[in-house]
């Protein structure tokens, strides 16, 4: 998040990307919060860089130049969030009986559904040429499939309870 959100300052004045880009979406700050949380209740590795996220962080890296393809990973990251991550934050609640370390999951917009919708509105209307628009969608499928490999290596870490 701290590299998705440092490219994506870069580019804030760009037209075809500054109108996606809002702070109540940044997620940086909320995460640091959360792992320190996570850290003081015993999660001594939870900030422990696994592998695949080292490659997606690479992956951003190398895409921070262009703001094409950082719609592909913002679009990726904050829609998933807001989608996925709420179920995700109320399954770490249930699941692993957590009260403190999911600030992550808390998105100051009043209604997830209606603000989703804005965004893609927004995303669609973007003044992009038809190979940008390709490559924002290379970038979303690309993000997609790191994600999927950083859950997977997580979920190798964290055994099932029966």
């Amino acid at each position: 998040y701290e590299h998705l959100e440092a490219a994506c300052a870069t580019h804030r004045g760009d037209p075809r990307l500054a109108p996606l880009l809002d702070p109540a979406l940044e997620r940086a700050a909320s995460l640091r919060h959360d792992l320190a949380a996570l850290e003081r209740l015993g999660y001594a590795d939870a900030t422990a860089i696994l592998p695949a996220t080292q490659r997606y962080v690479d992956d951003l890296v190398a895409c921070a130049a262009s703001p094409a393809t950082l719609i592909g990973h913002h679009y990726t990251r904050y829609l998933g969030d807001l989608s996925g991550g709420q179920i995700i934050g109320t399954l770490m609640r249930r699941h692993h009986g957590l009260d403190e370390g999911l600030s992550f999951y808390h998105f100051d917009v009043a209604k997830p559904k209606v603000y989703k919708d804005e965004y893609r509105a927004n995303l669609d209307a973007l003044p992009l040429t038809d190979d940008e628009r390709g490559e924002a969608v290379d970038a979303a499928v690309a993000a997609f499939d790191l994600n999927s490999r950083v859950f997977a290596e997580l979920g190798e870490l964290v055994p099932l309870k029966a």
